[in-house]
């Protein structure tokens, strides 16, 4: 019962304030995917790349939160990207469902050390909606505000930068520049729902090309209500024969709780040729481990289809 009542809470809590027109990334900027953080990375790599993501939290529990995310970007022309971001997100009965779609200008700086500076821009489309349904009033009478379900649509924007050279990145984003249309729920609700990433790293190589080793950082903040989250990670890259394998660690912080642990992320991925995979678990380890002991599983599987232009390629 406890474990019931404390996902109610959180559902509830996610249901009113938590609508972001951009769902968490969890940790699939890891799984060799950063472009679900950022518009800017669209056709990065001079291939067609598609992504699809599975994000599984609370396993065991009925209506537990679960995620499906499917991406795709590839390189039109010498300095131009594009790409498109679907989801389908659940938890308990709230739905939501949405669509990116962005569009990335590669500049090239210099080219002796390998100096780009790319801009990106995304239209963002979401559907929420709070499934009445399985509401249960007891023996009361029945609420005149519960119909048979509320929904909202809204329209928003996101803008990103992405520096890099040699082997040092940083990528800069405001996500959600329009305010939140909230006219068929509580007043109270927060309509600022502006996001800013900061996304930034240095790939080292060993002496004999075979390993590679990427110390990064990702830092989130939100501008309503001035919580922030930051990612340190670590990623190892073994280069093989015809691709690669890698593993690595994420570790979540709350910037504005003593900047205390909330999860840790072992993560692994395996390439070969044009076939990919990633699998990364997110163990809990605040208060809510008590209630979340399954941990959150992620799984993306991926397939690169092969351009016909000889373009740089800038990242995995």
């Amino acid at each position: 019962m406890k474990k019931l009542l404390f996902i109610s809470i959180v559902a509830l809590t996610m249901m009113v304030h938590s609508q972001e027109l951009k769902l968490s990334p969890f940790s699939q900027y890891l799984v060799e995917n950063p472009f679900v953080i950022s518009p800017a990375y669209a056709g990065i790599d001079d291939v067609h790349k598609l992504r699809l993501s599975g994000v599984a939290q609370w396993l065991g529990l009925k209506d537990a939160p679960n995620t499906q995310t499917l991406s795709y970007d590839t390189r039109f022309s010498e300095k131009s990207g594009a790409g498109i971001i679907l989801y389908n997100d659940k938890n308990g009965n709230t739905k939501q469902i949405g669509v990116q779609l962005s569009y990335a200008y590669h500049l090239i700086l210099n080219d002796l050390n390998d100096q780009y500076l790319s801009f990106g821009l995304s239209y963002k489309f979401n559907h929420f909606k709070i499934d009445t349904d399985n509401f249960d009033n007891g023996s009361g009478p029945i609420d005149p505000n519960i119909d048979a379900g509320k929904s909202t649509s809204n329209h928003n924007f996101e803008v990103g930068f992405l520096y890099r050279i040699e082997r040092y990145f940083i990528s800069f984003n405001a996500s959600n520049i329009l305010n939140k249309n909230i006219k068929i729920f509580d007043e109270s609700e927060p309509v600022k729902l502006r996001n800013y990433y900061l996304y930034t790293g240095y790939t080292f190589e060993s002496k004999n090309g075979d390993y590679e080793y990427e110390p990064s950082l990702y830092l989130k903040y939100f501008e309503g209500d001035g919580r922030s989250v930051t990612d340190i990670n670590f990623k190892a890259r073994r280069l093989v024969e015809e691709g690669y394998i890698w593993a690595g660690i994420s570790a979540r912080f709350i910037n504005d709780q003593s900047f205390e642990p909330v999860s840790i992320s072992p993560l692994i991925g395996y390439t070969k040729r044009d076939f990919y995979v990633g699998y990364g678990f997110q163990l809990n380890i605040n208060e809510a481990s008590a209630f979340n002991s399954s941990g959150t599983h992620l799984l993306t599987l991926g397939y690169n289809f092969a351009s016909n232009r000889n373009g740089p390629s800038w990242f995995r």
